[in-house]
């Protein structure tokens, strides 16, 4: 049995993008109310957003012997039916147009694959898991039994 793990981190870009952005709302506050005004809402701002960051890109993904773990989700292994590397375009319209609105989603669109997983028990409403990820295949193999990954 394939052992897999990997932290869905926001990327670098995002933090730098968020630090203008805290920056940008400390001057334009500052500048007409005054540096302690333009200090509590940088601060706010800048508490918030590293909060938001922290639980969006806390979502891991685990695979081990007995579970595949998802976000919030966890499943047992001997409910998982055929596994599917996707990249590119195959993994764009497996989040969009060919979504199953039924299908359990853990969805990073800043990450470049996914995975989809078919779900055999009959007592789950979800037909398959779709996952995104920065390593679909060693996701893939791990779901397959054929491979170690961590990252």
């Amino acid at each position: 049995m394939g052992t897999y793990r990997e932290s869905l981190r926001v990327p670098v870009s995002w933090w730098v993008i968020a630090a203008a952005t805290v920056i940008t709302l400390f001057v334009i506050t500052a500048v007409p109310a005054g540096k302690v005004a333009g200090l509590v809402v940088g601060g706010l701002s800048a508490a918030l957003l590293v909060l938001l960051f922290l639980r969006y890109g806390g979502a891991r993904v685990e695979v081990d012997a007995d579970r595949l773990r998802a976000g919030r989700a966890e499943i047992d292994r001997s409910y998982l039916g055929a596994v599917e590397a996707l990249t590119g375009d195959a993994a764009r319209q497996a989040f969009g147009r060919d979504c199953d609105p039924k299908a359990y989603l853990v969805l990073r669109s800043y990450l470049p694959g996914a995975v989809r997983v078919q779900i055999t028990d009959p007592g789950d409403p979800a037909p398959y898991w779709l996952i995104a990820t920065r390593h679909p295949d060693r996701l893939a193999a791990a779901l397959d039994g054929h491979g170690v990954g961590r990252s």
